[in-house]
């Protein structure tokens, strides 16, 4: 019998073979990683060397890696965010070129997360470490098709001091997830206890609001559509129950602007910011649950995206502060993935994971990657091997 391939082993046959084409990663560690791996299996620890990516050259410092390294995880790599020059929202600089998404390669993975995404959707890592300061993790988890999660602003250490990024992870599914997050997240016990299970037992259907636009933003009709199918799944399959409710916010892109720019208290970004948090607050009292697209544009080209905002619908949410996620709702007619976003109460953020694992049980499966023609490079043994 062959001996079995371990997980980080895979992981950089993966890289080796696909990121040429991809350019998801700046930096591979394998020597490093096959270190690492060998030694969270010989001390037992809960990870056991499950491989995962960190965003940017300075991802390796965050706290989610470090408290991933320290519960035996592997980090084999350091993935692409914004080259110099390039507009933060949507790019990512490879070390072999421009981050491309993996489902069409004439268009932007999203960012500014953008090499994190394509590292999990390709397969060459198991999840990735994110940022989000504007949607910069539920873009890309979006537009390539996986799942991602922006924390409660000030759940985790950040070091931007607008306020705005808040910590993230990105994995296949929300499932895929939860092993990751038992080592990142507050809120499954105390060291001493047991962690709560998860998926949670949650009521259902769960009380939720459906907005396609917030009450401002213009969204592709055939985003809204394929978001909208996913709720009437949802609603079908009795996992959500939509209340009346009114999802209409003010445009934070001004208030987001200003606080960006250093001006927190400008009258306006402050009127902004006020009239939305109410708004948010009685709709999450009222229900659990917020569903919006993720994104109100599917994956632009290379050269930009125009005068749409792909943040429109994430935003507001750096802004409140709440939890957000993306996860995957299907595939508009031209095969590009798109995302519908839950949005849950400041600080439910464990809450938000369970009802996503509700949520992404009723919608169906996303077809592996990559599609039938793109993306297969000739097979050839790991150089780290040889």
């Amino acid at each position: 019998m062959a001996p079995t391939t371990s997980a980080v082993a895979r992981a950089l046959e993966r890289i080796e073979r696909l990121d040429p084409a991809l350019h998801a990663f700046i930096e591979v560690w394998p020597e490093t990683a096959l270190a690492r791996e060998r030694e969270a299996v010989a001390r037992r620890l809960p990870l056991g060397g499950l491989p995962f990516a960190v965003k940017g050259p300075s991802g390796i410092r965050s706290y989610a890696a470090r408290r991933l390294v320290a519960a035996g995880g592997v980090p084999v790599g350091a993935t692409s965010v914004p080259g110099p020059g390039t507009g933060w929202q949507t790019w990512g600089q490879g070390a072999h070129g421009r981050t491309v998404n993996p489902w069409r390669a004439d268009r932007t993975p999203g960012g500014s997360s953008a090499g994190a995404a394509v590292a999990v959707a390709a397969g060459m890592a198991e999840a990735a470490t994110g940022s989000d300061g504007a949607g910069s993790v539920r873009v890309p988890a979006a537009w390539c098709g996986v799942f991602g999660l922006k924390t409660t602003n000030g759940l985790l250490p950040s070091p931007d001091r607008t306020g705005l990024a808040s910590a993230g992870v990105l994995a296949r599914s929300a499932a895929a997830l939860e092993r990751y997050a038992r080592h990142v997240l507050p809120g499954y016990g105390a060291p001493a206890a047991p962690p709560l299970p998860l998926p949670l037992p949650l009521p259902l259907p769960l009380p939720a609001v459906y907005s396609e636009d917030l009450g401002f933003a213009e969204v592709d009709p055939e985003v809204a559509a394929v978001v909208r199918a996913a709720v009437d799944r949802l609603v079908a399959a009795g996992t959500v129950r939509l209340l009346e409710r009114d999802a209409a916010l003010l445009d934070p892109a001004g208030a987001w602007a200003a606080v960006r720019g250093g001006s927190p208290r400008a009258p306006e970004a402050v009127r902004v910011r006020q009239a939305n948090d109410d708004r948010l607050h009685a709709l999450l009292a009222a229900a659990p649950l917020l569903l919006t697209p993720t994104t109100p544009n599917r994956p632009h080209g290379h050269e930009g995206p125009g005068d749409v905002y792909s943040t429109a619908l994430t935003w507001a949410f750096n802004l409140s502060g709440h939890p957000a996620a993306s996860l995957p709702a299907g595939f508009t007619g031209d095969g590009c993935p798109v995302g519908i976003q839950l949005v849950a109460a400041r600080g439910a953020d464990v809450s938000l994971l369970g009802m996503a694992r509700a949520v992404e049980s009723a919608l169906p499966t996303v077809r592996p990657w990559p599609p039938p023609t793109e993306h297969r490079p000739p097979a050839r043994r790991p150089s780290w091997r040889r």
